[in-house]
């Protein structure tokens, strides 16, 4: 089996993005060829450069309203898209180019708390606010609507009482380090 190319998307620090290149620079599956941003400013950037990747930054008018980013999705070859806290909406263009072939990862167990502005610190609010006992992740499929992909896999963590946004964000993180690695790695050798 040939390596798979990723192109991650991101919009923020990349600390799901950077654990995604350590794990793979370690495999014969896939090889992060490529990262994309709509933020001059993330801190995906440096990592990116730290581990000697291309990157390359948009607008949403790019994304949204011309054919720059599927061609150099095309160009660079890359056979799978991984949204690693990336916050804009995929445009039809690339769902129809990458059916199936882009995976988001959603800090809560989805169906609940998805949804356009249900991210990061917002989720974990919601799920603090609504005295649930369980959170998690969940890692999907992207297709038209956001968080509405296929399940690929979930994982749980217990939610206490006297858990603050920060704490049950750190137990968040922990789940994304551990699985999101190892779910794509496994859905990868389905191609």
């Amino acid at each position: 089996m040939s390596k798979k190319n990723i192109a991650i998307f991101a919009s923020g620090s990349g600390s799901n993005a950077e654990n995604l290149i350590m794990y793979f620079n370690n495999t014969n599956t896939a090889k992060i060829k490529m990262i994309l941003t709509n933020n001059h400013n993330a801190y995906v950037l440096e990592r990116a450069e730290k581990h000697k990747i291309k990157s390359n930054v948009f607008s949403k008018e790019e994304l949204n309203n011309t054919n720059k980013i599927i061609d150099l999705l095309l160009e660079n070859d890359i056979d799978v898209i991984i949204l690693a806290g990336f916050l804009l909406k995929i445009p039809q263009n690339i769902i129809d180019n990458y059916e199936n072939k882009i995976i988001n990862i959603h800090p809560a167990l989805l169906p609940k708390y998805g949804g356009k502005g249900m991210y990061g610190d917002n989720v974990h609010k919601s799920v603090l606010e609504n005295n649930e006992n369980l959170s998690g992740i969940t890692i999907h499929h992207v297709n038209n609507n956001y968080d509405e992909g296929n399940i690929i896999f979930q994982a749980t963590c217990k939610v206490n009482k006297d858990d603050s946004i920060e704490a049950l964000a750190k137990k968040i993180h922990e789940l994304e380090y551990k699985f999101f690695p190892l779910v794509i790695d496994s859905f990868l050798k389905t191609l």
